[in-house]
C-alpha cells in the first residue's frame, strides 16, 4: 500500500544525506528493475535493426529500443498528443521510480517534492514529424504543441505538472554526463531542504534527423551484425551504437525516507564535474587529466579512496581512442590496482544522458543484490585498455561505486555511490 510522506523537519543546509530509494528504467535492457537486472546478469545483447524509422541508406542502422514499449500505458490522451517519445519514456521511469519508492503519484506537499532531469537532444521524432509536415504537406503548418514537444525542458515541465513537484527544479545539460549531474543536483537541492527530488534521465535520439546529427561526429558504428556493432575498449570496437530510454531515480532526504520506513539503495556521496574546454571533432579524444580530476575530485568529497571502490562503471564510448584516454584516466587514479570495471553498454546501445543514469541505476541494483555483474565486454582488450574488467560476478567488499560518463564537447562527470546494507539471503540461496 502506497502511502503519504510523513511531514519530517529538515536537515540543517549542508548536512542532509540524500539517499536513494525508488528506481525507474525503460531502457532497451526492458522495463522495470527486474528486467534490467535479469539482462545486465545473463549479459543478454538488446540491441538490434532499428524500428522507430526507416533506416535504409544510412551508414549506421543498428540501434537499442526500448522492448514493448506502450505509451498509452503511462500517459494519458491529452499528454500524448503534446509529447515525444523521449518524455513519454520519462512519464514511465518516473512512475515506475514512484511506485518502486512507495510514494504517491502526486506530491502530498508540493513545494518539498522537486525534479530535475538531464537533457539533450530534445524531441527529435515530435519534430521530425512536425516538420516533414509543414515542408512535404499541403497545409504548410504545424502543430501547436511542436512549440513545447522538442524542447529540452519538456520532461521536467511536463513531470512537475502531471505529479505536482513544485520544489525548485531544472534541467541539466551536459551529453552523456549529464545523468550524473542530476544526481549531483539533486543532493544539492536535498541539502538546500527539500525533501524528495525525481533525477535521471531519458533520451530517443533515433529519428532520421537525429541519426544524422550523430553521424556527423563521426562516432557511430557503421556494422549491421548487432553482436559486433558496440565493443568498448575491445581491438574490434569501431564506434557506439544509438539508443534509447534510461532510468530514473527518487532522491530522498535519509531522515524522510527512514521516518515513512523506505527501502534504500544507497547513497550518493559525492560527485565532480570537469570540462575540456574542446570541441568533439574528428581528431579528439578528451582530456584524460581532466576525466582524471572529475574522479578523484568525487572520491575525496565522498571521504572514499581508490582502494575501497568495487565497481567502476565507466563512460565505455566504444571508439578506439576514447577507450584509450578512459583506460589512462582510470590508471591515473587507480594507480597499480587495476580499477574493477563493469560495463554494460554493449549490451543496449548509448542512450547519451540516459545511459550514464541506466549505469547508477546498475550500481545500485548490484549492491541491492549483494553481487557485482560480470562485464559484457571486451572479449579481447585493445592495447592501452587493459583494465580490470570482471569476467564473473563476486560480491562487493567496500560497497563503493564510482560511475563515469563523458559528454561531447568535453563534459567529464564522476559520481560515488555507497550502497545500502544487501537484503538478507534466504537460507536455501
Amino acid at each position: 500500500m502506497t502511502l503519504p510522506a510523513p511531514a519530517v523537519t529538515p536537515a540543517p543546509a549542508g548536512q542532509a544525506r540524500a539517499v536513494v530509494t525508488g528506481i525507474g528504467v525503460v531502457a532497451p535492457s526492458g522495463i522495470g528493475v527486474e528486467a534490467h537486472w535479469r539482462t545486465v546478469t545473463a549479459g543478454v545483447r538488446r540491441t538490434g535493426p532499428i524500428t522507430l524509422f526507416d533506416p535504409t541508406g544510412y551508414p549506421t542502422r543498428v540501434g537499442g529500443e526500448v522492448p514493448g514499449f506502450h505509451p498509452a500505458a503511462y500517459v494519458d490522451t491529452r499528454q500524448l498528443v503534446q509529447t515525444d517519445r523521449w518524455t513519454q519514456l520519462g512519464f514511465a521511469a518516473t512512475a515506475l521510480a514512484l511506485a518502486d519508492a512507495g510514494l504517491p503519484a502526486r506530491a502530498p506537499d508540493p513545494y518539498a517534492w522537486a525534479v530535475t532531469l538531464a537533457s539533450s537532444s530534445g524531441g527529435n521524432l515530435f519534430g521530425q514529424r512536425e516538420l516533414q509536415r509543414l515542408w512535404g504537406g499541403p497545409s504548410r503548418t504545424v502543430g501547436a504543441y511542436q512549440s513545447i514537444a522538442w524542447f529540452y525542458a519538456a520532461s521536467v515541465g511536463q513531470l512537475s505538472i502531471h505529479h505536482q513537484f513544485k520544489g525548485p527544479s531544472g534541467v541539466l545539460v551536459a551529453e552523456a554526463a549529464g545523468g550524473l549531474d542530476s544526481l549531483a543536483h539533486a543532493v544539492r537541492t536535498i541539502r538546500r531542504g527539500t525533501s524528495v527530488v525525481v533525477a535521471g534521465a531519458t533520451e530517443c535520439p533515433l529519428s532520421p534527423y537525429a541519426l544524422a546529427c550523430q553521424l556527423r561526429s563521426g562516432l557511430l558504428s557503421a556494422v549491421d551484425e548487432p553482436a559486433a556493432a558496440y565493443r568498448p575498449f575491445d581491438r574490434a570496437a569501431g564506434g557506439y551504437v544509438p539508443a534509447e530510454g534510461g532510468a530514473v531515480f527518487v532522491v530522498e532526504e535519509r531522515g524522510h525516507a527512514l521516518a515513512r520506513g523506505a527501502r534504500i539503495y544507497g547513497e550518493v556521496t559525492g560527485w565532480a564535474a570537469t570540462h575540456d574546454a574542446v570541441h568533439t571533432g574528428p581528431d579528439t579524444a578528451g582530456d584524460p587529466a581532466t576525466y582524471a580530476r572529475a574522479m578523484r575530485l568525487a572520491l575525496a568529497r565522498a571521504g572514499s579512496t581508490p582502494d575501497e571502490v568495487d565497481l567502476v562503471v565507466p563512460d565505455a564510448l566504444g571508439v578506439p581512442r576514447y577507450d584509450r584516454s578512459e583506460a589512462t584516466a582510470l590508471r591515473a587514479v587507480f594507480g597499480d590496482r587495476p580499477p574493477p570495471v563493469s560495463t554494460h553498454k554493449s549490451l543496449t546501445g548509448r542512450a547519451h544522458q540516459g545511459g550514464s543514469a541506466l549505469d547508477v541505476a546498475t550500481a545500485l541494483l548490484a549492491f541491492h543484490h549483494d553481487t557485482l555483474p560480470a562485464s559484457a565486454g571486451p572479449v579481447d582488450p585493445a592495447p592501452g585498455c587493459e583494465l580490470g574488467f570482471l569476467r564473473a560476478p563476486r560480491r562487493p567488499e567496500h560497497r563503493v561505486a564510482l560511475v563515469c560518463a563523458r559528454g561531447f564537447d568535453g563534459f567529464n562527470s564522476a559520481l560515488v555511490l555507497r550502497g545500502a546494507a544487501p537484503t538478507p539471503r534466504n537460507a536455501t540461496d
